[in-house]
């Protein structure tokens, strides 16, 4: 019965046209049943979400004013750095924080995906499926494309005045994000748009300035590739090779922010998201709360876990259960050890092998289990305002448990968050 159940929603994502891959070496990807959340979670989620994302607005602006953080405190690349300058510390489009609801009410977060947020398609197209079959719900992703889409679209117009070509550029050697590509190509497209893929290494300088893919030139450009891939690539293990490829990829990088600098290309998510996607940023919240306004220092406590960089902490102080180590360009559960599930001689090899200037620690919390899962929301901000939630749900976290689900609320009134 669940293996035909699985099977029809494996027919209904395959008929998208945008998901095919059900399975994950041959384990299931996706919940047959709706995740159900009341009103009042949907609306505490949301609101949590876009009090961050201030509060993150906030710290990038202090950065920015203060350059010298980027040295000092964020020790960033010189081509990171680049980054950051080139988009005058505009970072954010689109971002997804991951938020935990604790057995208290109260609610925590782990990250934020302010670079290239990832799980647009299965966000839009679970909804879609299990809100037809459950009218009784509301769908709270029923607006999230046209939104994306408005914001994306608005953001070229005013940079450049124009988008009438989009370019999606990612990893065309990774399939694992393929289906938020085709996503977002076939929303642009509806609206009439001409739509180009490819990799950094297909990006080319037209002459009036713009960006151009394949010959076609760019009015918008979708980034969907790592800043920390595009700049200088860092081990961050004692133990661990070199990259083979470990410089920027240049001259295309200087091509795009020059285009983005200059009016001639816009960049979804601006290059900006390169300190904002360091987790170092959670660390220098806390580190340096006093600078915040009274309503930001509110947000850092109630919501952001005790967070520090390794380089700043006496190891041998570390209890391993009280404890996460993580590295601060790691993302998707990439390079997180939970000291609370290994043994002690895991943990104190972490410690000793991470290099540390690129490592925080943060605090450790117990989620809030649902029918014996750990849920895991990613609530999407777009232009500052929460507009879709995406659930994983896991038995352990970062175990490779995860089922993603259909997120439906219980009433109808969803908006008023």
């Amino acid at each position: 019965m669940l293996h035909d159940q699985y099977a029809e929603l494996h027919l209904q994502l395959l008929n998208s046209h945008i998901i095919s891959d059900s399975w994950v070496d041959g384990n299931a990807r996706f919940d047959i049943v709706p995740h159900v959340i009341s009103q009042k979670e949907l609306s505490d989620l949301y609101s949590a979400a876009e009090r961050i994302g201030e509060a993150m607005n906030e710290a990038a602006t202090l950065i920015w004013n203060s350059p010298e953080l980027l040295d000092s405190y964020f020790i960033v690349t010189p081509y990171q750095k680049l980054m950051w300058l080139s988009a005058g510390g505009f970072w954010h489009v689109i971002a997804r924080l991951d938020l935990f609801m604790l057995t208290d009410g109260t609610i925590r977060m782990c990250e934020i995906n302010a670079d290239t947020p990832s799980g647009e398609a299965e966000t839009v197209l679970l909804n879609r499926i299990f809100a037809g079959k459950f009218p009784e719900y509301a769908n709270p992703n029923g607006e999230f494309e046209e939104t994306f889409y408005r914001f994306a679209r608005e953001l070229a117009e005013t940079i450049t005045g124009s988008c009438s070509t989009v370019g999606i550029v990612y990893p065309t050697d990774m399939p694992e994000d393929l289906s938020m590509v085709l996503l977002y190509k076939q929303l642009f497209e509806r609206h009439g748009h001409t739509v180009v893929l490819g990799s950094p290494y297909n990006i080319r300088r037209a002459a009036n300035g713009k960006i151009a893919l394949f010959g076609s030139e760019i009015d918008l450009l979708i980034r969907h590739y790592k800043t920390d891939w595009w700049g200088e690539r860092q081990p961050v293990w004692k133990d661990a090779d070199d990259y083979p490829d470990p410089d920027p990829i240049e001259p295309q990088l200087s091509r795009v922010l020059n285009a983005h600098s200059n009016g001639h290309t816009a960049v979804v998510n601006p290059f900006g998201a390169v300190v904002v996607q360091n987790k170092f940023m959670m660390a220098f919240m806390h580190d340096y709360k006093h600078l915040f306004t009274p309503e930001t220092r509110e947000v850092i406590e109630a919501f952001i876990p005790k967070t520090r960089r390794l380089v700043d902490v006496q190891q041998v102080d570390l209890r391993r259960e009280e404890w996460v180590l993580k590295s601060v360009y790691g993302c998707e559960g990439d390079e997180v050890i939970i000291g609370a599930a290994v043994s002690d001689e895991v943990w104190n090899r972490c410690l000793e092998m991470a290099l540390p200037e690129h490592w925080i620690v943060q605090q450790y919390f117990e989620a809030r289990r649902h029918e014996g899962r750990i849920a895991n929301y990613g609530v999407y901000l777009l232009g500052g305002t929460a507009s879709g939630i995406y659930t994983r749900l896991s038995i352990g976290a970062t175990d490779g448990t995860s089922l993603s689900a259909a997120t439906l609320v219980e009433t109808q009134s969803i908006n008023n968050h």
